[in-house]
């Protein structure tokens, strides 16, 4: 089910962009592909990015509550909640654009892995209105007119390090570009205060007996995603084609 509502329709719609750009450059419809779903994504990025806002301006106001609150934590937690709830606010509600963005990634990846092992999948994975273009008859007449680089320069079904290709910088820079800007992605649109307390000083607390407040646990796991996410996208495309680097990195 996974294969036919989500992988299919989705390499379908990068299939048809390589048939229909000039040049036909699998690069470039990658670009124009990763464009395309981020201007369907943009209504949720848009509520994202004024959650983000509104967090930050209610900063003050949650300061001032854990003074009122003088450490009583179930009192605090009572308060944070009637906050949010009366600015319409939802701590970790930024989670589904990454959710869609997970979903989507290796929903292009389980396509591009396709091709990668055989180019021939271009055509035979392409719905049959596709598979009739003019373009793609050539195609499955030669494979060998399949264009899989970007501009000509970088073969994107290698892997930036590769058991039998070795090690090929132009993906590695790629998805070193990727995880990197994904940090300050990440960095740029997550709501950030200085006395904000690490995961580890908050557990700390919490084994010598001090009760945890649940929504500082919340923030700080936040935090710790700036870190986590770039760092997952390095160490699981680095061994993946550079298509799927490329995708990330635009």
């Amino acid at each position: 089910m996974f294969t036919t509502f989500i992988v299919q329709p989705i390499f379908n719609v990068l299939t048809l962009i390589y048939a229909l750009i000039p040049g036909h450059n699998f690069g470039i419809a990658i670009i124009l592909f990763t464009i395309l779903a981020r201007m369907a994504l943009y209504p949720m990025l848009k509520k994202q990015l004024r959650h983000t806002k509104a967090m930050r301006e209610l900063q003050p106001e949650i300061k001032k509550i854990k003074a009122q609150t003088k450490g009583n934590k179930q009192q605090e937690s009572i308060m944070m909640m009637e906050l949010y709830k009366e600015r319409e606010i939802k701590p970790v509600a930024y989670m589904g654009l990454m959710v869609f963005q997970l979903v989507l990634f290796f929903a292009l990846f389980s396509g591009l892995n396709r091709v990668v092992k055989n180019p021939q999948a271009i055509y035979d994975f392409s719905y049959p209105a596709i598979q009739n273009m003019s373009l793609m008859q050539e195609l499955n007449q030669d494979i060998s007119k399949f264009d899989n680089t970007l501009f000509g320069a970088i073969d994107l079904g290698r892997s930036a390090i590769d058991n039998e290709t070795g090690f090929y910088f132009p993906a590695f820079m790629l998805v070193l570009g990727s995880a990197l800007i994904q940090f300050f992605q990440i960095k740029q649109t997550m709501p950030s205060s200085k006395d904000s307390r690490k995961l580890k000083e908050i557990l700390k607390d919490a084994n010598t007996g001090k009760q945890a407040d649940s929504t500082e646990i919340s923030a700080a796991m936040t935090r710790n995603m700036a870190y986590i996410l770039p760092f997952f996208i390095f160490v699981v495309t680095v061994g993946f084609p550079a298509a799927l680097s490329l995708y990330w990195f635009v």
